[in-house]
């Protein structure tokens, strides 16, 4: 405990970048009914947008690993920032323009930003303290990123005075230009943060950490590997969970479907509190994951099952069932890495590359079944998750 209020300041700054990752999974979330109304798409091809963010975590997660292995963490954390910025501009004349093609580059430049800062800020918060109460740490992270998934809509809504119905391709210019200038103003204040550089356990000292003194690869930790794949299908679920309740609205034909997008915000946001007040004392990081699995089980076949207007409140529970699930994930799958800890960060950022396949799987599930059915695609991957939470974390190479 002590170690930690040491922390209370890098955590303030890696809060700080966690809700910048909200926005920008929160502006995602806005893009797709907004080309969707404005372009005249299909719902494939408007989650293509979250697809084309997401796939940058498979692209640059490992080659991010590499820069902040010559640069540093705190200064790779800045440069994300000016990424983050030249991204939002790109947004400007894709509107202009009304290119499609050009929203989904800028939506890869800002998934490769985002891919950039998490392979920073996740294993620094993990390592930052006790590897028993990252939990706890990544909770506090959460709800800074939670409470920024429903900012876009609401900023945007407040600049240009107009409904998501009403909003079009010229009226994002101000808000725009407005958000580049914050964000490359916190890549100014990050560059000059007080955040050291920090080392995992075993990562200098081989001795420290003898389960990884003799393995030669990544790929031999099998609870990293099996960690990997439930947080690969975990971050596709989540932006469901996340980004959906818009669209989902929209569909249903409720009024004012934006005023939904803050619900799963707040289910995520509640998650993390419980966490942060309980883990480790009450229950461990084990414990939670193995409760918010079968939370989220139940709740998946309630969504499908239940009529459409209770349903699109089962989607906004379902972010509470998912909010421990990364934070408990997240040190399970790095513990014991030793040496390799960098890279095997890398591959659970390339894990989030999930969140590209599995909403592009939901459009097209949406367009084949209809908005409702489609959310079965949820129940087999968080049955996965559940294998993890049981035994796949405890999986261990002799």
């Amino acid at each position: 405990m002590e170690k930690e209020r040491n922390y209370i300041v890098p955590l303030c700054f890696i809060g700080m970048m966690f809700f910048t990752v909200g926005f920008a999974t929160g502006i995602n979330g806005y893009f797709v009914p907004f080309l969707e109304n404005n372009l005249g798409l299909s719902s494939a091809q408007s989650y293509m947008v979250i697809a084309a963010t997401f796939l940058a975590f498979l692209v640059f997660s490992f080659p991010a690993s590499s820069v902040i292995a010559k640069i540093g963490y705190k200064r790779t954390m800045s440069l994300s920032f000016f990424m983050f910025a030249l991204a939002f501009f790109l947004f400007i004349p894709a509107a202009r323009l009304e290119s499609f093609a050009l929203y989904l580059l800028a939506c890869f430049i800002s998934g490769t930003a985002n891919t950039v800062l998490q392979a920073a800020i996740n294993p620094y918060v993990t390592i930052l303290g006790p590897i028993d109460s990252a939990a706890r740490r990544i909770s506090i992270m959460g709800i800074c990123n939670s409470c920024a998934l429903a900012l876009p809509s609401v900023f945007i809504a407040a600049v240009t005075r107009k409904p998501i119905e009403q909003v079009g391709l010229a009226d994002l210019d101000l808000p725009l230009y407005i958000i580049i200038g914050v964000v490359a103003l916190l890549g100014i204040v990050t560059f000059f943060a007080p955040l050291e550089e920090i080392k995992a356990e075993g990562e200098e000292n081989e001795e420290d950490c003898p389960y990884a003194a003799s393995k030669t690869s990544i790929w031999q930790f099998p609870h990293l590997v099996l960690g990997a794949l439930a947080l690969f299908v975990y971050v596709g679920v989540e932006n469901l969970a996340l980004l959906t309740v818009l669209d989902y609205a929209q569909d249903l034909g409720l009024k004012n479907p934006e005023s939904y997008t803050i619900w799963p915000g707040i289910g995520m946001a509640a998650g993390y509190i419980i966490g942060i007040l309980c883990i480790p004392k009450v229950i461990s990081q084990v414990q939670a994951l193995r409760i918010c699995t079968w939370v989220a089980v139940v709740d998946s076949l309630l969504i499908v099952l239940t009529p459409p207007q209770f349903s699109i409140w089962c989607v906004a529970l379902l972010s509470f069932a998912c909010s421990l699930m990364y934070p408990a994930i997240w040190p399970l799958a790095i513990v014991d890495l030793g040496k390799f800890t960098k890279k095997g960060s890398s591959l659970l950022v390339a894990s989030i590359g999930g969140g590209a396949l599995i909403p592009l799987l939901f459009g097209a599930m949406k367009d084949w079944v209809g908005s409702q059915n489609a959310y079965w695609i949820c129940l087999p991957f968080y049955l996965l998750i559940m294998f993890y939470a049981y035994y796949g974390y405890k999986i261990r190479r002799k």
